[in-house]
């Protein structure tokens, strides 16, 4: 697929889902993994996501995603997003639906173990979220609050998995702190298909915030890699919850990566943007 075809897809997403405000973890899925961006390379993203409860349905895109292996065992990352917010009213008042620039994000991965034969990588990737959106229009928590996590990472042939728990801290009036975990299996079908399924739970957020309760959601994803441009995927994904509140989750977008020895062919590492947000990110 040429270069500018795959530009034309990304454009289309992001008009599809719309303009999220997510967990922080690795596109597609909402679980990360510990093992950053090779050494002199980089991945970019381009990406569109909707997460969404009875309350309220937020959405990020267009959003740009940068990693970059700084050193080895250690990427750099930043997003920057925009989004938009849609309460719902349910017969009362609602704040108005907005668009524009949320909370940016900032952060670093670090892997602590590397991967052996009997013991998986483990590493983690704290993040802080920059409130560079409008509060009062619901698009930033208003505040800088930042999430503590831990993966871990086993490989077993086409077979992967992945998993941890994080701890997210929200210093803001009717938000709270909260404990969030997800677990991954992923499978190389083919040369050019990767699939994979995972449980996420999060803790209840806050009254300002969608997610007032805990939920717990099974996602559906994946990669799809572009023949003949190693470097380039497709990802997707999608999920429901199967316990506590309500809440829908999508993502869709392109990815390429690049740097010294030329780009790599392996899947893109699980990343993702931002914790949930409420009224608003």
């Amino acid at each position: 697929m040429p270069r500018w075809t795959s530009f034309v897809l990304a454009v289309v997403i992001l008009f599809v889902l719309g303009p999220a405000r997510l967990h922080a973890q690795g596109p597609p899925f909402q679980t990360d993994d510990p093992v950053p961006v090779d050494y002199q390379h980089y991945e970019f993203y381009i990406f569109g996501a909707t997460d969404g409860t009875p309350l309220e349905t937020d959405q990020t895109g267009p959003a740009f995603e940068f990693n970059w292996g700084t050193a080895r065992r250690l990427q750099v990352h930043a997003v920057l997003p925009w989004g938009s917010i849609h309460p719902s009213n349910n017969g009362g008042e609602a704040e108005p639906s907005a668009f524009g620039l949320i909370d940016m994000e900032l952060g670093a991965k670090v892997a602590f173990i590397k991967e052996s034969k009997r013991f998986p990588q483990i590493g983690s990737f704290p993040m802080f979220e920059i409130p560079t959106g409008n509060a009062d229009r619901g698009l930033s928590v208003g505040k800088v609050y930042y999430k503590i996590p831990i993966w871990l990472q086993k490989n077993e042939g086409k077979w992967l998995f992945d998993g941890g728990v994080g701890y997210e801290v929200v210093p803001q009036t009717d938000y709270k702190n909260f404990f969030y975990t997800g677990w991954l299996i992923k499978r190389e079908l083919s040369e050019r298909l990767e699939l994979g399924a995972e449980v996420f739970a999060h803790q209840g957020e806050g009254d300002a915030a969608p997610q007032t309760h805990a939920s717990t959601l099974v996602d559906i994803g994946g990669y799809y890699h572009f023949k003949n441009h190693p470097g380039e995927q497709f990802l997707f994904c999608y999920g429901h919850s199967i316990a506590g509140q309500t809440e829908n989750y999508a993502y869709a977008g392109m990815y390429w990566t690049w740097g010294k020895g030329g780009a790599k062919p392996d899947t893109a590492s699980f990343r993702m943007n931002g914790p949930h947000i409420g009224n608003g990110f």
